[in-house]
């Protein structure tokens, strides 16, 4: 398990944060919260919990962050990376997104017709 310094520094430098950035924030003077990115030093609960907040995470995902997996997100995809993110789920997986499919379809096309009949009353 990597030593939560390397992992913060990481995220630190992601954000491009200094070090005096992360040590005012837990009030640590800043060499020695360098010496928490070499492992050299440990910090609080309360230090890390800060930590994490600032990076938008629990402590929980900051300190397992390499177990944890990476979210997958659709919104940036193309239509056909979308399709090859679906085959890689399991066949169940696949038939319960392709029935909520043909279900939004069918509201959809339910909704159309209502649309144009209720117009044309």
């Amino acid at each position: 398990m990597q030593h939560i310094g390397k992992i913060i520094k990481k995220y630190r430098e992601d954000k491009n944060l200094t070090q005096k950035q992360i040590a005012d924030l837990i009030h640590m003077h800043r060499s020695n919260y360098s010496r928490v990115e070499t492992g050299e030093r440990e910090l609080s609960i309360e230090a890390i919990q800060k930590i994490a907040a600032l990076f938008g995470m629990t402590i929980d995902q900051l300190v397992n962050e390499e177990t944890i997996p990476q979210e997958v997100s659709l919104e940036d995809t193309t239509s056909n990376e979308q399709m090859k993110l679906i085959e890689q789920l399991d066949e169940e997986d696949k038939q319960t997104i392709f029935r909520l499919i043909e279900k939004m379809l069918t509201n959809k096309r339910f909704k159309e017709f209502f649309q144009k009949n209720i117009a044309a009353l």
